[in-house]
């Protein structure tokens, strides 16, 4: 076997060490804080982002524990989102319905009260006593 060049490894693991804690330390020492680039914004942005700081948090603690659920069962987390999501869409395709559907009523009631209106008949008040 040959003879082992001690210098270079020295210099490689030297090279080595510098890129490898080095490199991190050098985007840690560079990279700004939170509160850094909260002081960079415009006192618009600053506005804003203190009134939608707690709506944010509010919705990354829901996404959170749903995840949390979600770890628990034997199911992969994506099927059972994306069950979610197919359950979530049905549900508000049905209440879409129901809005319709409730719209269609008063809307057929304004015009029952039109014609009674045009026929000089008395105007159905609220409810009916059945």
């Amino acid at each position: 076997m040959g003879k082992v060049n001690w210098w270079l490894w020295t210099k490689m693991l030297v090279v080595g060490g510098g890129v490898v804690w080095g490199g991190p330390a050098l985007v840690r020492y560079l990279q700004p804080t939170d509160e850094e680039l909260f002081q960079r914004y415009n006192p618009d942005l600053q506005k804003r982002s203190l009134e939608r700081r707690y709506e944010r948090e509010k919705e990354f603690d829901d996404f959170v524990v749903k995840l949390k659920e979600q770890a628990k069962s034997d199911k992969p987390i994506w099927i059972l989102q994306a069950e979610e999501e197919k359950a979530h869409a049905a549900n508000s395709a049905r209440q879409q319905k129901l809005a319709e559907s409730l719209r269609l009523a008063e809307e057929v009631k304004a015009r029952r009260e039109a014609m009674r209106k045009e026929a000089g008949m008395p105007v159905e008040s609220g409810s009916r006593g059945k």
